[in-house]
């Protein structure tokens, strides 16, 4: 009886056409906006900051940016793990090459500089697609993880091949370092998560995403009605990869803090995003933190009630995780394709309903 839009008119296409159509999806927005940027920020501790929060609004921007190309574009990646590589990298080069400059710039910048590493990889889905596509960035992601594993240039020519983010501070709060707070690190993923998520929306309701979802759905009567496959691509790696890139720099400057390629880029990170858009559902923002959401918490939920509850060993614990996300990736390619996103929608739609059947 509380979820209805009954009364709720509209006077103008602006307001028909808003993310939010119905008044009580817009408070329920923005109080959760007051309470993320608010509240969290003077309860939040070290141990929700690095088990939680973190890695869900770094993990969210890196499963809005693999979305954006596979869900909307339809151009299948395997290779969001040497993506993301490739934002650490740039992020770190950055970082010690211009010390005076604020960690929000090294961060975008890392980001400006995958787009581009993006569009290189991604030139070759103008001739091939689907499987092949796939195979291709595959082969991005260990050309990557190789580069930056065995050119000393990359890593400052570390004797143990690692690299360590250095201090850096925003308006005089330290974000990297040793002396970095949970509530700095905190806001500053949540401000980009936001920034990028209204960024993200905004491309996929307008001619950007139009094109990109024409050219997901059949690209030859995509290019006959006047959409340039070249550009539509290239734009959809180019976004994508920033997004991605930008998710590495803050996985590793500000949550990691040290990192070596192998271990925190490796392939088993591009199936974890690719898990988590197809767990919350491709072709959705929304999907997007859900996926990331499901795939960040369910560790934390398992451990917590089967390591420490029921005193299972840990490695029987992480087995029975990888057991659920299998199954779960089966059931929802199955029964429900589109994810998290859609069984919301339809939960939505039961709501403005009841109690009359649908």
């Amino acid at each position: 009886m509380i979820y209805r839009e009954a009364g709720d008119f509209k006077t103008s296409y602006r307001e028909d056409s808003q993310t939010f159509p119905i008044k009580l999806d817009r408070r329920a927005y923005w109080t959760l906006m007051v309470v993320a940027f608010a509240v969290v920020p003077f309860v939040i501790n070290d141990y929700w900051a690095n088990a939680v929060l973190l890695p869900f609004l770094i993990y969210a921007i890196a499963a809005l940016g693999l979305n954006i190309l596979t869900g909307y574009a339809g151009q299948v990646s395997l290779g969001t793990g040497g993506f993301m590589a490739v934002g650490a990298y740039a992020a770190y080069k950055l970082m010690t090459a211009f010390p005076d400059v604020p960690i929000l710039f090294h961060v975008l910048i890392a980001g400006a500089i995958t787009a581009l590493v993006g569009m290189a990889f991604g030139l070759p889905s103008l001739r091939i697609k689907g499987f092949y596509l796939a195979v291709a960035t595959l082969a991005a992601q260990f050309f990557l993880v190789w580069l930056f594993n065995k050119v000393p240039w990359f890593f400052n020519y570390s004797a143990s091949g690692m690299i360590n983010a250095p201090e850096r501070t925003m308006f005089g709060a330290a974000i990297t370092g040793a002396e970095a707070s949970a509530p700095a690190r905190y806001l500053f993923c949540l401000i980009l998560t936001v920034a990028l998520a209204w960024i993200a929306r905004n491309l996929t309701r307008g001619s950007v995403g139009r094109k990109w979802m024409a050219i997901r759905d059949m690209d030859i009567a995509a290019e006959i009605i006047g959409v340039n496959p070249l550009t539509a691509k290239l734009s959809a790696f180019a976004v994508s990869s920033f997004f991605i890139g930008v998710a590495g720099a803050l996985l590793f400057a500000v949550y990691l803090g040290a990192v070596e390629v192998g271990e925190a880029f490796g392939i088993q990170k591009s199936f974890l995003i690719l898990f988590m858009i197809i767990i919350g559902g491709l072709g959705s923002i929304f999907g997007s933190f859900a996926g990331a959401a499901f795939m960040v918490l369910m560790p934390v939920l398992l451990k917590n009630v089967l390591v420490d509850g029921f005193g299972w060993a840990t490695d029987l614990a992480a087995h029975f995780q990888f057991m659920i996300v299998g199954a779960l990736i089966i059931v929802f390619l199955v029964f429900e394709p589109h994810g998290l996103a859609q069984l919301w929608r339809l939960a939505k739609e039961k709501l403005r309903l009841w109690p009359f059947p649908h």
